[in-house]
């Protein structure tokens, strides 16, 4: 079995639940990014602002560096990502380089959403699956 790294919102607590789930199954997951807490971009913002550092000059500083360099190197180690719903633009974002990079990609709701959106296909297209159910995922991870 191969490396997944979940990808995910920092505010959803299903993230570290469905990595234990895979653990039990064998895999070896990458959800430490998941310790920072769902605040961290917040107080990232807030420290950056009160230095009077713009958004702009904030991603191109250090801590940006260090934080998107953690991640990188994980998400270009792993076979296999999963995004885990609900997910922010920056898990989509994520989910997009690793499908770009030829890693399988999953797309995990707990359940059917509401709003469809068909560009989930890309999930499917890289040999993955789009998955309502966590027992589906892990059926097919």
């Amino acid at each position: 079995m191969g490396v997944v790294y979940l990808i995910g919102s920092l505010r959803n607590p299903e993230v570290p639940k469905l990595g234990n789930m895979l653990r039990a199954r064998g895999h070896e997951v990458f959800d430490d990014w998941f310790g920072a807490g769902p605040e961290a971009d917040d107080y990232w913002k807030k420290h950056e602002t009160q230095r009077g550092t713009s958004y702009y000059d904030a991603l191109h500083g250090y801590a940006a560096e260090n934080v998107f360099s953690f991640d990188k190197r994980h998400l270009d180690r792993c076979d296999t990502v999963v995004l885990v719903m609900p997910a922010g633009k920056s898990g989509h974002l994520e989910l997009g380089y690793a499908i770009g990079s030829g890693k399988r990609g999953f797309v995990a709701f707990d359940t059917e959403p509401d709003r469809w959106d068909v560009m989930y296909r890309f999930a499917i297209a890289s040999g993955g699956d789009v998955c309502f159910s966590y027992n589906q995922l892990l059926e097919s991870v």
